[in-house]
């Protein structure tokens, strides 16, 4: 029943995330109003892709390098397609904060998970 909530929150985050990157400009969810300033949009991408990275990571215990490879291709693909939307603007610093993100959020999720005690077999 675990692994149901969280490949339910994993979709949830992954599609919150896909909307924030495809949304038009003036339909795009903002923290503090559209005249934010960039550290506020580099906090949005670096949490909204480490949650995203943790929640993979406890989908995918014991397998470090799939949960950041998938994070950093969701990363890499919803930048792609963003260069698709009219009014966006794709960038290599944004994949690489998002990257980041995703990264941290999947080494902290391992970290704990090194932690808890294993179930018996």
């Amino acid at each position: 029943m675990r692994r149901n909530h969280l490949m339910a929150a994993s979709a949830i985050c992954l599609a919150l995330i896909a909307y924030a990157t495809l949304a038009r400009l003036a339909g795009r969810p903002a923290l503090m109003g559209h005249a934010e300033a960039y550290w506020v949009v580099v906090i949005e991408r670096f949490s909204a892709y480490g949650l995203l990275g943790f929640l993979l990571s406890f989908l995918l215990p014991g397998r470090f390098i799939s949960a950041c490879l998938l994070v950093v291709a969701v990363a890499m693909g919803l930048e792609v397609l963003q260069a698709l939307t009219p009014d966006r603007d794709p960038g290599v610093l944004d994949v690489l904060q998002k990257a980041a993100g995703g990264t941290v959020g999947v080494i902290l999720a391992q970290t704990i998970l090194a932690f808890l005690p294993r179930p018996p077999s």
